[in-house]
């Protein structure tokens, strides 16, 4: 993965990997072997074709890579940047039996940044599935927003601070996660139909009893996560540029 100068990167928050250009992406997905019994699948914790859409980028048909991706998981982008691959799919990958796997996770996350996005319009079923509140826009809120949607529910999702995004936008820093990143994948979830109202403390501006009584949910996730950090104990730790 190329990487910015280390004399740059000391003095900004910018993105450390720059990402796969196309050739590089290109070498890298022919090194997979297309299993027959494709263990890196098994791997995924939401289940991605993973041989499927590496034999699309195989081809360059990256919208093809990109909507097998989404068949599982609408945030390439950032799961190809902050998902631990190396002790998921890419350790199940039998290519590390000889050598290093496939960079599995570096080219999701080439074919999030680089794939045309596809429109994008709220599914329309017959009968909604039925109201759903959810507790917190970090990752498991989001994840669940996103596959609720598809299947038909209205889906409202409520932040106790003022921007979306969680543990993605205060518990990892820019340089690893640049932020217009999560900006666009909460877009596209907004585009499917997701509501999102920030400032909203459940159990504070509102209860769970009150979104399941007068406000009319039929269901409740929480997703809060653990807002507070874990601190060192050392000196300087709380200096500006400092990142808990």
């Amino acid at each position: 993965m190329p990487e910015r100068d280390a004399l740059e990167r000391a003095r900004n928050f910018k993105e450390v990997n720059l990402g796969y250009r196309l050739e590089e992406a290109l070498v890298e997905d022919e090194r997979c072997i297309q299993c027959a019994k494709p263990t890196c699948v098994a791997g995924c914790p939401v289940g991605i074709d993973i041989p499927k859409f590496i034999r699309h980028l195989i081809v360059r048909d990256l919208d093809g890579a990109l909507g097998a991706i989404h068949g599982s998981n609408l945030f390439p982008s950032i799961c190809g940047r902050v998902c631990p691959q190396e002790s998921q799919c890419e350790a199940q990958c039998i290519l590390t039996k000889k050598m290093e796997s496939v960079g599995i996770g570096r080219l999701e996350r080439f074919v999030g940044d680089n794939a045309r996005p596809h429109p994008v319009a709220p599914p329309r079923f017959e009968k909604a599935l039925g109201q759903v509140a959810i507790v917190g826009s970090g990752p498991g809120g989001l994840a669940a927003a996103a596959d609720l949607v598809k299947y038909g529910a209205e889906v409202t999702v409520y932040e106790a601070l003022h921007v979306v995004g969680g543990v993605l936008r205060y518990g990892i820093p820019s340089f690893r996660l640049p932020r217009d990143i999560i900006d666009r994948e909460v877009q596209r979830l907004q585009d499917c139909g997701v509501r999102f109202e920030t400032n909203k403390v459940i159990g504070k501006t509102f209860g769970i009893a009150q979104l399941t009584g007068k406000m009319g949910f039929d269901a409740v996730f929480v997703a809060a996560g653990a807002g507070a950090p874990t601190f060192l104990g050392i000196p300087g730790e709380s200096a500006g540029q400092v990142y808990s």
